[in-house]
């Protein structure tokens, strides 16, 4: 859990704490893990749209890394992590800039300097507004999704940080466990993107066209890169490696996102009929994401329970859309609202009582009580990250428009805001060697009238894959039926 740390950090803050450069080294290497996700996500989702959009899904990504860094800096660190003010918003002059802070100024209670808390809590959030941009694939002004997040982190992330992580704030103080971002992250950018969904509407086709990934590898490849960082996610977030916390959150990171890969693929199986390398890497993220809150409280049977649960309740989510008719194009409220929900109410299940803190959940003798506390934090993050994004994209819609001319929507936003193309198959100086050996022979005559660029094309379009929208709708890879991915 980023700072506040619920029992343990009382006896740590007691003592006097020296600078250890064992943990200022581990903290390094999890923050440069976490700020891995960001592109990780990135080739995550742009595996998932189609190839007219894969830049753009990529920069809407990237560009956070820009936005919310410099803000971070400026008032950022400040709004989450400074002096409580009335339980809400924190605020410090030396924090403003980062430029009140010495050297080896100590994170209070832990002994690692200021700077390295504030670097490793500035990736999560840049992580947090990356998450929303997969509702909104193919049809968003790339500027208007920038100013988007400069308003949202500002009015939503910071202040959220602030009650779940921040000293004093109310839901820490209240005693919701939320060791590294059940609530602040995954169920604040999944009800953000339900919130702007509700103002940018469908994509043109929406359960009427193909929309399938256009390239599963590049899904795998970000699904690895994903897990691979999401141990800094986790076990960083113990802020130290001297009491065997941070240990158990690696372990029960690695358990619970092997479950929940299980419990998609079973569940895909019994209900379409086949194994999908996207309902794979889908399942991973939803074990990734409900393990989150949960890692520091749970054991690794805990884990398992919580992953297979997950995996099963994230691969039925994603199909609402079709049901309630919100065009969500990359399952985030399906995987990370869901996902966040479900791990963190299953804390007041399986929380041992032995790691983390000495809150126990209903399974450990602890009955209700802690359930009542997560319920408390995960609706009122919900609806206030639903209803705030909601105004904040309808401020931006109104401003400048939110969503692109419905020409640059069919055409691709790609070349309408970045003037560039992710592949180039014709190649440039006479050709390439692809498009060489795809010409016909003289007299040879395919009948098809394509020229070599475009049989090359046509040899490398997307097969007919699923995904996880398109498994929710009762196809199977590469049948007819498929209308969405």
């Amino acid at each position: 859990m980023p700072p506040g740390i619920l029992t343990n950090a009382v006896s740590l803050s007691a003592e006097k704490v020296e600078l250890s450069p064992a943990n200022t080294g581990f903290m390094l290497i999890a923050t440069a893990l976490v700020m891995v996700m960001t592109p990780a996500l990135a080739f995550f989702y742009g595996g998932m749209v189609r190839v007219k959009s894969v830049l753009n899904m990529l920069m809407m990504s990237f560009i956070s890394l820009g936005l919310v860094t410099v803000l971070w800096v400026l008032y950022g660190f400040s709004l989450a992590f400074g002096t409580d003010h009335g339980s809400v918003i924190g605020w410090s002059g030396d924090y403003l800039g980062l430029s009140g802070i010495g050297l080896t100024e100590l994170w209070d209670g832990y002994s690692i300097p200021v700077y390295v808390f504030a670097a490793f809590q500035l990736m999560f959030a840049i992580l947090t507004p990356a998450l929303i941009s997969g509702a909104l694939a193919d049809r968003v002004k790339f500027s208007a999704w920038a100013l988007f997040i400069v308003l949202w982190v500002t009015v939503v992330y910071f202040p959220v940080a602030h009650w779940v992580w921040g000293a004093g704030g109310w839901l820490f103080e209240l005693g919701v466990i939320d060791f590294a971002g059940g609530t602040a992250v995954h169920i604040n950018a999944g009800a953000a993107a339900l919130g702007v969904l509700f103002v940018v509407g469908k994509r043109i086709g929406f359960k009427k066209d193909p929309m399938r990934p256009h390239s599963l590898p590049l899904v795998m490849l970000g699904a690895g890169l994903l897990w691979f960082g999401w141990f800094g996610f986790n076990a960083g977030s113990w802020l130290g490696n001297d009491d065997g916390v941070g240990a158990v959150a690696f372990l029960n990171t690695q358990v619970a996102t092997g479950a929940a890969m299980l419990g998609w693929l079973a569940y895909e199986k019994l209900r379409h009929g086949s194994f999908t390398t996207l309902g794979a890497a889908s399942g991973a993220v939803a074990g990734l994401v409900a393990i989150t809150p949960a890692c520091g409280s749970v054991s690794p049977l805990g884990a398992i329970a919580i992953g297979i649960i997950a995996g099963v309740l994230c691969a039925m989510a994603v199909g609402l859309k079709y049901r309630f008719n919100y065009d969500d194009s990359l399952d985030v409220v399906g995987v990370h609202l869901v996902g966040g929900v479900v791990g963190s109410l299953l804390i007041g299940f399986f929380a041992t009582g032995g790691v983390q803190s000495d809150a126990k959940g209903l399974f450990y003798g602890g009955g209700l009580a802690q359930l009542g506390k997560q319920s408390v934090g995960v609706v009122c993050v919900l609806l206030y990250s639903l209803v705030i994004s909601f105004i904040l994209a309808k401020v931006v819609d109104l401003v400048m428009g939110f969503r692109v001319s419905e020409d640059e929507e069919l055409a691709g936003v790609d070349q309408a805001a970045h003037a560039e193309t992710a592949y180039d198959y014709g190649g440039t100086g006479g050709g390439t060697a692809l498009a060489r050996t795809a010409a016909p022979a003289p007299g040879s005559g395919s009948g098809s009238g394509d020229t070599p660029a475009q049989e090359a094309e046509e040899s490398t379009a997307p097969a007919s894959q699923a995904g996880s929208s398109d498994q929710a709708q009762g196809g199977t890879p590469g049948k007819a039926k498929k209308v969405d991915a």
